[in-house]
């Protein structure tokens, strides 16, 4: 990656944190998964279309959660690797390299 796609990561990891700190979105999350369970247990027996329906929405909700981290963990490396790249930026600069 060129620094302004790591820039790019970065910035789109830390709008993937705000998300996950919101306190709404969070809330979204936990009472999304709790009523598609409460439906999920109230389904009839021979129901089984229901069931995997909304076996498949309490999973998608956690995709999306686990997706919004993965952004957080990729802009963290990102980060990290901007911070290398400046840092060997300026030893070349010291040093007369560049």
């Amino acid at each position: 990656m060129n620094e302004t796609q790591l820039g790019e990561a970065a910035a789109q990891a830390l709008r993937a944190k705000n998300l996950l700190d919101n306190e709404l979105l969070s809330e979204a999350f936990k009472s999304l998964e709790d009523s598609y369970a409460a439906a999920w247990r109230a389904t009839g027996i021979d129901d089984v279309a229901a069931r995997e329906k909304l076996f498949l929405a309490i999973n998608i909700v956690g995709k999306v959660r686990d997706h919004l981290s993965s952004i957080v963990a990729g802009g963290k490396l990102a980060q990290a690797e901007l911070k290398e790249l400046a840092r060997t930026a300026e030893r070349r600069k010291r040093f007369g390299i560049v």
